[in-house]
């Protein structure tokens, strides 16, 4: 049996996660696995870093951290990220990034 890509580990201080972005999209939201990365679609465009600091505030929002908690750490300029987030574990972080807008907000 083939093992499953690593997409989220647990590291010292958290949780190391592999993105995939797709930036320029109509509004952002997590869309699911893309192969070995979490695929993440931006409203934000690819320019200036404004999709870098879009997927940061998206992260921490998410996973109920502040922004300082969230860090690029490889990827800075292309589609393919990895970063990391203090105060998660890799298993509640891919619950909270994959979880549905609607059971989100209350509805079913």
């Amino acid at each position: 049996m083939a093992s499953l890509p690593v997409i989220a580990r647990d590291g010292e201080r958290g949780a190391l996660l592999t993105v995939h972005v797709q930036p320029g999209s109509s509004r952002t939201e997590c869309v699911g696995i893309h192969g070995d990365a979490v695929k993440i679609r931006l409203a934000a465009r690819p320019i200036d870093g404004a999709a870098n600091d879009e997927l940061i505030r998206f992260i921490a929002e998410r996973c109920g951290v502040p922004r300082a908690n969230v860090q690029l750490h490889a990827g800075a300029t292309g589609r393919r990220k990895r970063l990391a987030v203090k105060g998660v574990t890799a298993e509640s972080l891919l619950a909270r990034l994959t979880r549905k807008e609607s059971k989100e907000r209350g509805k079913i």
